[in-house]
């Protein structure tokens, strides 16, 4: 089993960046494709961004591209998730999650491992 802490969450102004990070312990990460997903009140969790074991291949929702970015660093058992030029539409929980398959998917029920998820709030 793995078990995810995320870290980082807060309060930050529209336009400003976040930096989220989710360590692993219990295995080493390097066996799992790692995802990022947000949930807001009363909406179903949605599928921010995954990186393959390695970090070669990665994916991320339209409404993301070019504003955050996943990255990880298997020697330290993280994954992290900067935020750039936040919205108020980011708000939400954001979880982070493991997946021991090779495939990096973008659908929530493939992961096996959740964290308890980190609050991020973008003001206007």
């Amino acid at each position: 089993q793995v078990q995810l802490v995320e870290s980082g969450g807060g309060l930050v102004q529209a336009g400003g960046s976040l930096k989220i990070s989710c360590t692993a312990s219990g295995r080493t990460l390097s066996s799992y494709v790692m995802g990022w997903f947000r949930q807001a009140p009363g909406k179903e969790r949605e599928f921010v961004a995954a990186i393959s074991r390695s970090g070669d291949y990665i994916r991320y929702v339209d409404s993301v591209k070019g504003r955050f970015t996943i990255s990880r660093d298997n020697a330290k058992n993280t994954v992290y998730l900067v935020m750039n030029s936040l919205k108020p539409e980011d708000t939400a929980g954001y979880y982070c999650a493991a997946d021991f398959s090779s495939v990096v998917s973008t659908i929530p029920t493939r992961y096996e491992y959740w964290g308890q998820g980190t609050q991020v709030t973008v003001s206007s």
